[in-house]
């Protein structure tokens, strides 16, 4: 009898023991995107170290759960095969409790389905592409979240002013062969339909091509006063010292990667100074921001990447509200509890006040983004009578 109660007090004690261990067990999260190989490689870089410092502050707080939060990355070098497998891996083997990223939209585009199905909850920081976070048919649970750019909100903005804007009276769409570049262009499509605007030329070319003045002697051609594009920061480059070849430049609305400062090498001071964009944040930072910049300013590849470690940091913030909302480290908990934040979540972006929804996947929206210009190699606020005079019933999405 003695020697039972003494081997169930010693279980208990086991239990216990193990109990404790498990409850000290760090909270892994995972990144996936690429960190070395494309041009957008120093935005998943600035988003990793935004995540990084967003951890540092809540750990230093005492964690989450009581637990320490721990980032294991992938490098999936803008491949989707490579990505697919990372997402595997950081789920099956690394056991993250909820995953970031990718850089690249379509890598997403291959992979969502995988969260989806084992119910692990996933926040874009980078990748802007628009069906990134749509379920996967109608009224399936939806495990993707976004803190970043949303490619048909920008376009929403983008066709408002082109709507807007007397001086646009022949618009042309232009855009990159990728999935991100013909996502976009659906978007520029559809938007523009809603608008009631006729787009007189399409053109398209590939993401290496240095040479545009084929499609844009055919947009001159055509009287095109007013071009919209979207592709990456370094083709746009290129369609601009296009545009310089044959001194055609017609008003130039872009996609956001119009930021990234390969786009700004490329193009050069004065080609750089041309287009108009959008973004989530400018060169004009608040306190806040500022103090998070001269913490990671250093390690950014380019400040101008800076924009995506905020997205980094705020898609921390909010993952650690719904895990401690939710109590649990379990995916569909995390999700639930994301879906119906009940307290606000101060971010260096903003204050979140219920981003997400069962139905609404972007805590950025529209409004949050800011219009920009590169002026004397600085991304500046920039306003025109247009943009002053936009008001939220003029957005059609």
């Amino acid at each position: 009898m003695k020697l039972s109660s003494l081997f169930q007090r010693s279980l208990l004690a086991a239990s216990l023991v193990v109990a404790s261990l498990a409850q000290a067990q760090d909270i892994k999260l995972g990144y996936n995107g690429d960190l070395s190989a494309s041009p957008s490689a120093q935005s998943g870089h600035a988003a990793v170290l935004g995540m990084q410092a967003a951890m540092e502050d809540i750990n230093a707080a005492g964690g989450v759960l009581g637990r320490k939060l721990v980032l294991v990355t992938r490098d999936d070098m803008s491949q989707p095969p490579k990505s697919i497998q990372n997402m595997s891996e950081l789920i099956d083997n690394e056991k993250v409790v909820a995953v970031f990223g990718p850089t690249n939209s379509g890598n997403a585009m291959a992979w969502k389905h995988i969260p989806n199905q084992k119910k692990i909850p996933v926040i874009g920081n980078v990748g802007s592409g628009t069906d990134i976070t749509k379920p996967m048919s109608a009224g399936a649970d939806n495990y993707m979240f976004r803190v970043s750019m949303v490619d048909r909100d920008q376009v929403g903005a983008l066709m408002a002013y082109v709507k807007n804007n007397s001086a646009s009276k022949v618009v042309g769409l232009m855009a990159e062969t990728t999935g991100y570049g013909q996502g976009g262009l659906k978007d520029m499509q559809e938007i523009a339909a809603l608008q009631g605007l006729k787009i007189v030329a399409t053109e398209r070319f590939a993401v290496a091509d240095t040479d545009m003045t084929s499609q844009l002697n055919k947009m001159k051609s055509a009287n095109v006063d007013t071009v919209v594009v979207w592709a990456q920061g370094t083709p746009i480059a290129q369609l601009m010292r296009s545009m310089e070849k044959i001194n055609y430049f017609p008003t130039t609305l872009t996609s956001w990667a119009a930021d990234n400062i390969t786009f700004y090498d490329a193009a050069g001071k004065t080609l750089a100074n041309k287009p108009i964009f959008m973004r989530t944040v400018s060169e004009s930072k608040n306190p806040v921001q500022q103090k998070l910049f001269d913490r990671i300013g250093g390690k950014l590849k380019a400040p101008s990447s800076f924009s995506f470690a905020l997205h980094g940091y705020d898609s921390v913030q909010l993952l650690a509200a719904g895990i401690k909302q939710a109590n649990s480290v379990d995916g569909a908990a995390i999700k639930n509890a994301l879906e119906d934040l009940r307290a606000p979540v101060q971010g260096v972006l903003k204050t979140y006040n219920k981003p997400f929804s069962k139905t609404q996947r972007e805590a950025l929206t529209a409004p949050d983004f800011v219009w920009i210009k590169w002026n004397d190699g600085r991304l500046e606020p920039y306003s025109d009578p247009v943009i002053k005079g936009l008001s939220q019933s003029d957005f059609k999405y």
